[in-house]
C-alpha cells in the first residue's frame, strides 16, 4: 500500500460494544449484510479482513498455527 492508498476513517463504539463500519471500509473489503469479519491481532496492531463463510476455512480450528509468522507465511492461501 502506498501513501496515496492510505485512508483514515472513524466510527464510535456503542454501550453494547457495537460499531458501524464506515462505507469506505465496507466497500474496500467488499462487505455486505451477513458477511463475517476476521480480526487478526498481532504485536503491530489489528487487521480486519472479510472472512470466508463459516465452514469454508479448513484451518479455523488449528489455533496452534495462529502466530504472526504463520499468518505472514500462510495468510493469503
Amino acid at each position: 500500500m502506498t501513501g496515496r492508498d492510505v485512508l483514515t476513517t472513524y466510527s464510535k463504539v456503542s454501550v453494547k460494544s457495537q460499531t458501524v463500519l464506515p462505507a469506505e471500509v465496507r466497500e474496500r473489503l467488499g462487505i455486505g449484510p451477513g458477511d463475517r469479519l476476521r480480526y487478526v491481532i498481532t504485536p503491530d496492531g489489528i487487521r480486519i479482513e472479510k472472512a470466508r463463510p463459516e465452514g469454508e476455512d479448513p484451518f479455523v480450528t488449528f489455533t496452534e498455527w495462529a502466530g504472526a509468522a504463520d499468518e505472514e507465511a500462510y495468510g493469503n492461501l
